[in-house]
């Protein structure tokens, strides 16, 4: 009889996983659509539809740094019928501003999607061709080198502290707000560093009117073969990619999580798509709910480190 009543209970639990998804599912992107996280998302909701059965519709939530998004999906059932694309910034605002989120707290780690590694470039004025070079040109001439951001509080900012935490270099910060109008000033020579995305910065490196001293992370980068990662340069505890995951609500099932990291996973290993990604300057990912989660507590400590050493301050 007990064999029976838990067969019958097994047997009544299945269609809620079964049936999933039971009608389109939006995708929270909380940024203007065209930018790297909305192609990103675009490039993952089809394919992804077609595997579920359902439509994924891509939906463009921006306003207030990221929380309209954010609070729109904190609000959504916890079903699976609502998805959310995060990114190193996700982790980053609530470590700086009041937020009325915490990522581990109210979002469910599904898979990291895309990596993309930035480049630490200088002025080719500059006498430094490695990063120890750089780093003892810097201390040997306080406040002589600039280096740009894309705003106050953004990853290529944090990113560069970081950087001076690790070395001991000596740079001031100079926020944009965006990394278009830095790039005119970088290459005038006003400012004389960064750690711009690969992508952006290539047809620059390409015509040697910047330099690329090391990449970002523990790897080299294909598209920058003859550049040393910051292993490579001698740089301690220094791994830093920006990155873009997808998220559900806090509370959603289990079978539903990992059925849409599943699904995910193998898009991800898709040639064409790893082909476009590619030309985005991204890698693809697809690691497990648990392993990202442990990233994403991995990088809100480590920001945590950079800002409190920093004392860094919102706008």
């Amino acid at each position: 009889m007990q064999k029976l009543l838990t067969i019958t209970l097994c047997a009544l639990a299945l269609p809620a996983f079964a049936a999933y998804p039971e009608k389109p599912v939006r995708l929270i992107v909380p940024l203007a659509a065209g930018g790297g996280m909305d192609t990103t998302a675009r490039s993952i909701a089809t394919p992804l539809g077609e595997r579920l059965g359902q439509t994924v519709v891509v939906d463009n939530r921006p306003g207030g740094g990221g929380n309209v998004g954010v609070d729109i999906m904190r609000e959504a059932p916890a079903d699976g019928h609502t998805l959310f694309m995060g990114s190193a910034t996700f982790v980053i605002h609530p470590l700086l501003y009041k937020a009325r989120y915490v990522p581990t707290r109210d979002f469910l780690a599904i898979t990291q999607v895309t990596s993309q590694p930035y480049v630490l470039i200088v002025h080719p004025a500059v006498p430094a061709k490695t990063v120890k070079e750089l780093v003892a040109y810097t201390k040997a001439n306080p406040n002589k080198i600039n280096y740009a951001s894309s705003g106050q509080g953004s990853l290529i900012h944090l990113t560069s502290e970081l950087f001076k935490v690790r070395t001991g270099a000596d740079m001031m910060h100079v926020p944009y707000k965006g990394m278009g109008a830095a790039y005119t000033d970088m290459l005038s020579g006003r400012i004389q560093a960064s750690f711009p995305s690969i992508i952006s910065v290539l047809p620059h490196l390409k015509t040697g009117k910047l330099r690329a001293l090391a990449v970002s992370n523990v790897s080299r980068a294909a598209s920058l073969p003859d550049v040393p990662s910051v292993k490579e340069a001698g740089i301690p505890d220094f791994d830093v990619s920006n990155w873009y995951g997808l998220f559900a609500p806090a509370g959603s099932p289990k079978g539903v999580v990992e059925r849409i990291h599943r699904e995910v996973v193998v898009i991800l290993k898709s040639a064409d798509l790893q082909k476009r990604m590619a030309a985005d300057g991204s890698d693809p990912v697809g690691n497990t709910p648990a392993e990202f989660t442990n990233h994403v507590k991995a990088e809100s400590a480590r920001w945590s480190e950079v800002i409190k050493k920093s004392n860094i301050k919102a706008d």
